[in-house]
């Protein structure tokens, strides 16, 4: 019998294997992006602490693109680029949880990128 594949458990075992590896801390903290099928959300988190440094979405009032597509992402990805250089954060770790790095989580990524983040 065929059966089908959960594609949520597929990606939890993705995003644990690549969290075996990648961690953050207070000078390099860890850039995590989520995305649904309506939003998507980044937060830069220092794990040997346990705390959420600074956080963004398509939520947000400064993001004007309310959908998950690739403008939001790129709005999402200067938004978090700008909130951590108010923090003086500038080297990171990006987490891309266990999805493919293409189109809204690249775009994300080259967005922050050209918001001034390191990674």
């Amino acid at each position: 019998m065929i059966t089908k594949t959960d594609r949520k458990a597929e990606r939890m075992r993705r995003h644990k294997r690549v969290r075996r590896k990648i961690s953050g801390t207070a000078d390099c903290p860890r850039l995590c992006v989520y995305r649904s099928n309506s939003n998507i959300y980044a937060q830069v988190i220092d794990d040997e602490k346990q705390t959420t440094l600074v956080a963004a979405s398509t939520l947000d009032k400064e993001v004007k693109t309310k959908k998950a597509n690739k403008e939001a992402a790129r709005e999402v990805g200067k938004l978090i680029a700008k909130k951590a250089a108010e923090k003086k954060i500038t080297t990171i770790v990006f987490d891309r949880g266990g999805y493919i790095y293409h189109g809204v989580v690249k775009e994300l990524a080259e967005a922050a990128r050209e918001g001034g983040l390191k990674f």
